[in-house]
């Protein structure tokens, strides 16, 4: 069985020179890069030809250490400062001493201010694409704000227009401020964290991001697309205060409000006490004279209503149809009287034909009324000799036996 290939296996090993070797020229054949990046740290010693450098991304938390002759970086086109933008051409080193890798710059160029809008162009169209600009998204800011997040940059004017304005429209406001770098290579991780601490907080209602103007490379860090997506993240409100009126940062687009300048945002998150107040006084007055207005207009319309004859004298109407009303009695009392004699003296007539016809006067007129038993008599045959009978005449009746038919 053959022996494992060195490195392979722990019996047979490489040596620490080994690896650094291989690593160095490993790197060593990745030729001459362009890299672009912002200077974080720039360590220019007088006593040292060699410069060293450390140049970040600004859109993520990663860095290089750069090496380059002092006098590359006293010729450099423009004053080289931590927070610039710049180009590098350099050769990745790998030293084997130390093991550290580096580039070694062999020129430097400034990102000029052409470029840098073109790129901050071409993020706002990735961005708008992608609907972070969109009306939708804009949260609505609190008509008045329990706590107010602010991030600024320390003992800045931004912190002092803010809280000054702000305090003299609404005393009752608070304030949770987070002093951050406001340009240069570690103000957007600073800005981003402050970001989230204040969204996490549940007594603040809206978060201002405020600074005063400045170059456009000094407001670099606000058109940040890390920056930018951790804006459109925030559950809270946030208001964009960067720079004046002309600036427009990329924050200024994502921010549920952009303010012109942070006096402005104080204006415009927190009420006026004085302006508020007079709003109220206005609308107490507006609202008095409506309802005089009402309780006049129905008074008017009741006034008229009580005016009018039927309800301003609702007997006057009667007391008008009274004659007529006795009239009309007089003539109905008249004509029942005259139909009740009308219909007594026909009951008289009436009475008196039924008694004329009744068969009490018949037999007064001398007439008799002869029984056998319950029938009245109506034949001779009905009354043989020895028939019980019962006449019946005007003032009485007489019983007398039947002898039979008489005979002429």
């Amino acid at each position: 069985m053959s022996d494992p290939a060195q490195g392979q296996a722990p019996e047979n090993p490489y040596p620490v020179r080994a690896v650094a070797v291989r690593v160095a020229g490993w790197i060593d054949k990745l030729g001459m890069v362009w890299v672009e990046g912002q200077i974080a740290q720039l360590n220019l010693r007088s006593s040292s030809s060699t410069v060293f450098i450390t140049l970040r991304d600004p859109a993520a938390d990663m860095s290089l250490s750069l090496t380059c002759p002092r006098n590359l970086v006293l010729d450099a086109p423009v004053r080289l400062t931590e927070g610039a933008q710049v180009l590098v051409l350099g050769k990745p080193n790998f030293y084997t001493g130390r093991g550290t890798f580096s580039l070694r710059v062999h020129e430097i160029r400034a990102v000029g201010i052409g470029e840098l809008l073109a790129r901050i162009e071409r993020l706002r169209r990735l961005l708008e694409a992608e609907g972070l600009f969109h009306p939708r998204l804009k949260r609505p800011l609190p008509f008045l704000p329990n706590t107010i997040g602010l991030i600024t940059g320390r003992a800045s004017a931004a912190e002092h227009d803010v809280t000054t304005v702000a305090t003299r429209r609404w005393p009752a406001v608070r304030f949770a401020i987070r002093n951050t770098a406001v340009q240069g290579p570690t103000a957007v991780a600073q800005i981003v964290e402050a970001l989230a601490a204040l969204d996490r907080a549940p007594e603040v209602d809206v978060i201002v991001l405020a600074r005063g103007g400045g170059s456009v490379e000094d407001l670099l860090p606000f058109s940040d697309e890390t920056l930018c997506r951790a804006i459109a993240a925030c559950t809270t409100p946030v208001v964009s205060a960067v720079g004046h009126e002309p600036d427009n940062p990329l924050c200024d687009l994502v921010a549920d409000l952009r303010a012109a300048t942070p006096t402005d945002a104080a204006k415009r998150i927190v009420p006026d006490t004085a302006a508020e107040q007079a709003l109220v006084d206005d609308l107490r007055r507006r609202s008095a004279r409506a309802l005089r207005s009402w309780v006049g207009r129905e008074e008017r319309h009741l006034a008229q209503l009580r005016s009018r004859p039927v309800l301003a004298d609702p007997l006057r109407m009667l007391r008008d149809r009274a004659d007529e009303v006795h009239r009309a009695r007089r003539t109905i009392r008249k004509d029942v009287t005259r139909l009740v004699a009308g219909e007594s003296d026909r009951i008289e007539h009436l009475s008196a034909r039924l008694s004329t016809l009744g068969p009490a006067a018949t037999l007064a007129r001398g007439y008799a009324v002869v029984q056998a038993g319950t029938q009245v008599l109506r034949s001779v045959a009905d009354a043989p000799a020895g028939t019980e009978l019962r006449i019946r005449v005007a003032d009485g009746a007489v019983t007398a036996v039947s002898q039979g038919e008489a005979r002429d």
